[in-house]
């Protein structure tokens, strides 16, 4: 595959995968909010929001903003840091967890359609 057509079928994976969310009855995350959810969930802990800007390269008000929306929506938690009380640590939760699982059966279900849509044999 050449890389324009590497780039197209990204893309429609990105965009089919999208599509599938929106028709969801669940919240709509930013690109950041998104990043940030994943940035929890796929990388080992400890995440601190000092850490999790640093990761991103964004600054740490954006990253609290984020927060505050997802820890609204109960897909991560704060805590303080017992052993460094200056920082706050961010967990992950059972409700994120679910969420993050049934986002990723869209992104396995977009890709199937994607295929299929070209051709590919599975």
């Amino acid at each position: 595959m050449q890389p324009a057509e590497r780039q197209h079928r990204a893309l429609n994976l990105w965009r089919t995968t999208t599509v599938a969310s929106v028709r969801l009855d669940g919240p709509d995350l930013t690109a950041r909010q998104m990043a940030l959810l994943l940035t929890v969930y796929l990388t080992p802990p400890p995440h601190t929001v000092r850490g999790l800007a640093a990761a991103l390269r964004i600054s740490k008000p954006a990253i609290t903003r984020a927060l505050d929306r997802l820890s609204g929506l109960g897909y991560v938690r704060r805590r303080t840091d017992e052993a460094d009380k200056r920082s706050v640590l961010v967990q992950r939760t059972v409700k994120g967890s679910v969420f993050l699982s049934e986002f990723g059966e869209l992104v396995v279900e977009a890709e199937r359609i994607v295929d299929a849509d070209a051709g590919v044999a599975e």
